[in-house]
Order: structure tokens, then sequence, then C-alpha cells
């Protein structure tokens, strides 16, 4: 059985040029500020905002033009998710894992696989992920199973944390093929035996739909079956899923930022004991201010040096040590932006006082999205291995979450 990637998707541009991509995302972030507090209080998924990120030219921006692809610069990749998170992070969610894919594509696929997947991803069509298992060891433990049988390959299983896999052209997941060798399994959608339920309840990013997929005797063709590669082969995907993690980080502080100071100069009032009749002139809030505008510069700059590793390495000449200095500044970059969007949104609701966290603000959005996205992966362990790399020469683990 050969299964089709081709879909009657709208026709989505191609973008060549980094200037057309952050223009292309500041259009569709200032379209992605309007309704946002609703789509988060009422969870509303923002699919046409969604199909006007595919529409425009943001989904292949990472695809190689020798794939039809745009081919442009992490840092590029990096602004784009930046830009929409800082209006609506759920948005720039949904696809991360789609960009991630895309690289694990580019790093593990045939020429054949690469040339028919990375097409069908210029022409529209969006990567879902089918996440990691409940009820299991750890997030790397796969019991979901791939085997053949008399009708061919077919998998069985239950995922969780399925970001972007409700809005998908393709569902790629995890199972172990018959030797109990780990693949990457690509399902074209609608497919028989697969249920994408929309059960998460996080109290942030409440819009990905980051829920439950059921497979039950899904059919597999085995030309979109790729193995996972073994653990001491040098790879990009981690590296590649965390900048995007960390730019949705720094979009999120950045969200909460220009709400503070919005909401500081025209819907709060001083303390009774400041002496001034602004609260934008309270003297410890000023100097708040300028110590999170401080930390997010620092932040957004680590960001911008983690993607110009990246860019400096290209697929021919990756190697253990380069891609672990990947890692490694990829890192340095999310231990700040967790800590600059957490804080942020936390002291948006200190500055605006009791009423800031009235419902109708909707800015305890920010604080949620913040805690709720920056625990996808614990940043004492990016600590702990930016020391370890620095002190002991120690490369990091290589997987998706480093």
């Amino acid at each position: 059985m050969t299964q089709t990637l081709s879909k009657d998707n709208p026709a989505a541009a191609v973008l060549t040029h980094d200037a057309d991509a952050i223009n292309a995302a500041r259009h569709l972030a200032e379209q992605a500020k309007v309704g946002a507090v609703e789509r988060d209080q009422q969870r509303i998924y923002p699919r046409e905002l969604l199909n006007q990120f595919t529409q425009l030219g943001l989904g292949s921006i990472s695809v190689p033009r020798q794939f039809g692809g745009g081919g442009l610069s992490f840092q590029t990749v990096a602004e784009v998710f930046r830009l929409i998170s800082a209006s609506d992070p759920s948005l720039g969610q949904i696809p991360q894992n789609h960009f991630g894919l895309i690289q694990f594509i580019l790093g593990e696929g045939t020429s054949h696989q690469q040339q028919q997947l990375l097409r069908a991803v210029v022409n529209g069509q969006r990567l879902g992920n089918g996440g990691p298992e409940k009820n299991t060891r750890h997030t790397r433990d796969v019991q979901a199973q791939l085997v053949t049988t008399s009708q061919g390959l077919r998998l069985t299983g239950e995922k969780f944390y399925s970001t972007g896999a409700l809005f998908a052209d393709i569902l790629v997941t995890t199972a172990l093929q018959d030797q109990q060798q780990p693949v990457m399994a690509f399902i074209p959608l609608p497919a028989a035996g697969v249920e994408i339920v929309d059960d998460w309840s996080g109290i942030g990013q409440r819009t990905t739909a980051s829920g439950t997929v059921r497979l039950q005797q899904v059919a597999v063709d085995v030309q979109w079956v790729i193995p996972l590669p073994a653990s001491d082969k040098p790879t990009l995907r981690g590296a590649v899923s965390q900048l995007i993690q960390a730019a949705i980080d720094a979009g999120i502080a950045q969200g909460a930022l220009d709400d503070a100071l919005e909401f500081v100069r025209s819907s709060s009032r001083p303390w009774v004991d400041a002496g001034v009749s602004r609260n934008a002139d309270d003297p410890y809030i000023l100097a708040d201010i300028g110590r999170i505008s401080t930390e997010l510069t620092a932040a957004n700059a680590l960001l911008a040096h983690a993607a110009r590793v990246l860019d400096a390495i290209d697929q021919p000449s990756l190697n253990a040590e380069n891609g672990a200095r990947a890692s490694i500044a990829v890192a340095e970059a999310k231990v700040l932006t967790t800590e600059v969007a957490l804080r942020a949104s936390e002291k948006l609701l200190e500055w605006g006082g009791s009423r800031a966290t009235l419902l109708r603000h909707g800015l305890d959005r920010h604080w949620r999205n913040a805690r709720t996205h920056t625990l996808h992966d614990p940043v004492r362990w990016k600590t702990h291995a930016i020391g370890n790399y620095y002190l002991n020469d120690a490369l990091p683990a290589r997987h998706a979450w480093i």
C-alpha cells in the first residue's frame, strides 16, 4: 500500500528573502493581537491565523532551496516565532514541532523521503506531533508498536502532548518497530484508526490542542518510516527545536512587557506612599521596568547569537563538537528567555495592582503561558549542561530537548 502525500491545500507562498519572512510574521502578529484574550479565555483555536501562517509561506522558510523552500536563516526563524508569540504564544507553539521535524527529515531521511516530505511542506502541508506517552518512565520511553502484518505495517499506541496534531496534514510519531528499533512514522491524515482527542487542559498555552492521539492498527507506508538516529550520532534537531522554544519564551516576555507598559500608563493608579500622581512615575516601578527591559535585551541577544551559531553549521560539516556548541549556545539563550518570561509576566501583575487581575483584561494569560511553556524542559538541566560543558568539556545529551 502506498500512502499519498498530496492534498488540495490552498497554494502556499515561498519566501526566499529574510525581510519578506519578517514582514509576513509582523503582519500575522498584528492579526493575532485581535481576539487574543478571547481565544485564551474561551479556548478558541487560532485556525484561520494558522492557515495564514502556512499560506504566507512561513511554514517552509527553513526548508533548503534545493527542496523548493525558502532556505532562510535560523536567525529569521527565531525572529518569526518571537514576533508571533509576542501576540499569541499558542499560535507560536502550534508549528514549533513542524520545524523540528523538518530538521529531523534533513538529518535522517533518505533522499526520496527528503524530496517527497519536504515538497509536501513547501506545498503547504503541516507536520503535527504525536507526542510522548503518559505513564512511562520518562519522555523518551516509547511503548507504541509498529508491527509487520500480512496487510503491511500497523501502528498501535497512545500519545499525549501532541501539539499541532489537530491541525496537521501529516501526523508524525515515534514507535518501536519489529526488532525494537525506534522509528518515526509519517501518517497522512485523515487515516483510519487515528483519533485525535481535544483534551488539553493546561492552565496556559490553552489553544495549542496539545492533547491525546490514539492509534489503533493504523496503516503505515514503509516509505514513510525513518529510523531514529543512534545516540552517538551528531544532530541539530534538538538545538533547532530548543531555539524555537526559546524564541516563543522571548515572545511571551515581550508581550507581557508591552501590555505592562500600556497598563501602567493608562489603567493603574499609584501607591498611596509613592507621592506621585501617576503610577508611571513610581520610582520602584521605573527601576523594575529598567531591570526587566535589560534582561529581555540580554535574552534576545543570546537568542540571536544562538541562531548565528546554528547558521554557521551546514549538514555536511556537522560533527560532535560543533553540534554540542550549537546546543550549548541555545541552552544559554533558553536559560535567560525562561527567566525573563516568568519575571516579566509576574511583574506585570505587581505593577498593575489588584485591578490587573480582573478577568476582562486577560493579563493573567501571560504568566500562565510562561509558566506552562517553560515547563516543556527543565531549565535546571540547561544550566547543568552548560556548566558541565565549560568545566569538564562534557558534550550535552543528544535528543530533542537539548
